[in-house]
């Protein structure tokens, strides 16, 4: 088993590594369906998630989303719980995880739903597009810098098994 470095399991981290990053990713995910929901669609009532109906359509599809987005969130911190509990929890790898998991979200979310299914834009009777280059590009953002913290992570993991020799 590899030694503690500065009080750190690296073991475990490495065996529970996915597991770290799904934790993040889900987190991220309903974190930032949960914030999108709440901010966008409750407090500002810029649209629902399924604009293309009644308003009593809108708000059961906005329940559904408000519910995955918990379950989501709720699932990653059960793993979260799980990877503590088995002293395996890699903070920079959930990190990265998260940001992954949560510029994904807002990507697929402004690509996706917002453009090629058309169920509902961010807003209405604006120009658009400042709204549409922010979003998404906050998302590449999210998801480029998940990416160099868990890259960052793996670079640490592999250093931790090396001894460095002290200076005399």
């Amino acid at each position: 088993m590899m030694p503690k470095k500065h009080g750190v399991n690296w073991a475990n981290r490495r065996k529970f590594q996915t597991k770290n990053l799904w934790a993040g990713i889900l987190f991220g995910l309903g974190f930032v369906a949960f914030m999108d929901e709440t901010v966008f669609h409750q407090l500002l009532h810029w649209h629902k998630f399924y604009d293309k109906s009644t308003v009593a359509m809108g708000l059961v599809s906005d329940g559904l989303f408000h519910a995955f987005s918990w379950f989501a969130t709720v699932g990653g911190l059960y793993l979260v719980a799980d990877l503590r509990r088995q002293d395996a929890l890699w903070h920079k790898m959930f990190w990265g995880g998260k940001l992954v998991g949560g510029g994904a979200f807002q990507l697929y979310d402004g690509t996706i739903q917002h453009k090629v299914l058309r169920i509902h834009q961010i807003r209405y009777d604006v120009d658009i597009v400042p709204y549409d280059v922010v979003w998404n590009g906050s998302a590449i953002i999210m998801i480029a810098a998940g990416f160099l913290l868990i890259r960052s992570a793996k670079q640490d993991s592999r250093g931790a098994g090396q001894v460095k020799p002290h200076a005399v």
